[in-house]
């Protein structure tokens, strides 16, 4: 059974994901799907709309086979290693032949040649990205000039390559192509070329696609409805199952108090062990609180934000501020050593027969069930921070009790039956 992997958010699944799923299918020749999906914090430092179990639910209706959960020590991170955990986990599957994701460029060859050229990221490369940071711009603006000048050395054209090195799919890319470099992986890559709606739109720009941040905005703002225009029919059933159960949606402000709880009872010196909190950013921290005129996240970004410090990289920080992310358990060495387990969300038929499979050509153990036992697959930064994050997240969404604050020791994976 041919089977390609996809990295997935799925905040919510919306039809230009179907596409993607679809057109992936298609490009690899492939029988089964295989992705790899973000638990319920993601990579631009945001809670997720909906939890990882009903966004699981989408992936398996609309044809995803096998959903596998992204640790969350990966999923809350620059590129670099966001890009790192995902092509690590679909590689350690074992049954996965390929791997396709979405681009602004639609082509491999120009991200396949910055890959080779980027995996040694010498000291030349070092250098270059210092003398960029230390121009004022954010990190991906000054990742892009560096590597622009590095394939410009080779041969490349610096102008056009630091242009689509800026397009954030484009650099997701690359990553997830230095990633598969790095891990010498047999996984063949492919892309395709986004559709209609860019990655940080807020506005629908067609009919029937629009970016995920655009569909999260109606949702917020106007009703659980507004978005159906571009969903498909199973994602916005989900979505209504989700607002008529009196759930709330995944929103920075929900968090809020427990989130200006650590602010404003820690030390400089706990706040500077907190991944992402660099620079003296622990300092402006604290400096900033008693400035606010009310204690909401989004008025806390605002008055972070600088050219150098992006939306993005902020969130992330408070993100591993909220979830007690320090650099010591979760910074690159750690990471560097890879996912230490396999977390199975959900299973189609064909799903299961992937399944079957890995127990024999996994190269990582395969966790369906979380027990006492395997609870600490990975220590501090493995299963138990998944753990961790999904008790912080049930906070926000609904009324807790024990057995949503750590559901995943109850919740088996979700299975879909095909319909006849």
């Amino acid at each position: 059974m041919q089977t390609v992997g996809l990295i997935v958010e799925y905040n919510p699944m919306h039809n230009g994901h179907l596409y993607h799923l679809q057109q992936s299918k298609q490009i690899a020749d492939a029988d089964a799907v295989v992705a790899v999906m973000s638990g319920h914090f993601l990579q631009r430092g945001e809670p997720a709309l909906l939890d990882k179990w009903a966004r699981a639910d989408m992936a398996l209706a609309n044809g995803v086979d096998l959903v596998l959960e992204l640790p969350t020590a990966y999923a809350v991170q620059p590129a670099e290693w966001f890009a790192h955990g995902a092509v690590a986990t679909l590689a350690a599957t074992g049954v996965v032949d390929a791997f396709c994701f979405g681009s602004e460029l639609g082509e491999l060859e120009p991200l396949a040649r910055a890959a080779q050229r980027l995996t040694r990221e010498d000291s030349a490369f070092a250098a270059r990205l210092r003398s960029a940071l230390k121009q004022g711009v954010s990190y991906p603006a000054a990742y892009a000039q560096a590597a622009a000048a590095e394939t410009a050395a080779a041969g490349g054209d610096a102008a056009a390559d630091a242009s689509w090195l800026a397009e954030p799919n484009n650099s997701l890319g690359l990553h997830y192509m230095m990633a598969s470099e790095r891990l010498t992986s047999a996984m063949k890559p492919y892309t395709i070329r986004r559709v209609s709606a860019g990655y940080h739109d807020t506005i629908a720009h067609s009919d029937t696609i629009a970016s995920a941040t655009a569909v999260r905005r109606l949702i917020h703002h106007e009703s659980a409805q507004s978005a159906e225009p571009y969903l498909p029919s199973v994602s916005q059933n989900i979505i209504n199952q989700w607002a008529a159960a009196g759930k709330q949606f995944g929103h920075w402000e929900s968090y809020a108090v427990a989130l200006f709880y650590r602010l404003s009872t820690a030390s400089p010196e706990a706040l500077h062990s907190i991944l992402e909190v660099t620079e003296g950013l622990e300092h402006r921290l604290l400096h900033t609180l008693p400035q606010l005129t009310e204690w909401r996240v989004q008025p806390l970004l605002e008055a972070l934000k600088t050219k150098r410090y992006t939306l993005t990289k902020l969130q992330r920080m408070l993100t591993h501020i909220l979830l007690d992310h320090t650099k010591d358990d979760f910074g690159p060495e750690a990471l560097q050593r890879g996912p230490h387990y396999i977390r199975v969300l959900g299973f189609s038929e064909k799903g299961q027969i992937l399944l079957k499979k890995m127990k024999k050509s996994a190269s990582l153990p395969i966790v369906q069930t979380v027990t006492r036992e395997n609870s600490m697959l990975g220590g501090t930064a493995g299963l138990a921070a998944d753990i961790r994050a999904t008790a912080v997240y049930a906070a926000g969404i609904s009324r807790v009790h024990g057995r949503t604050a750590y559901r995943d020791f109850y919740e088996p994976p979700r299975q879909s039956r095909p319909s006849n």
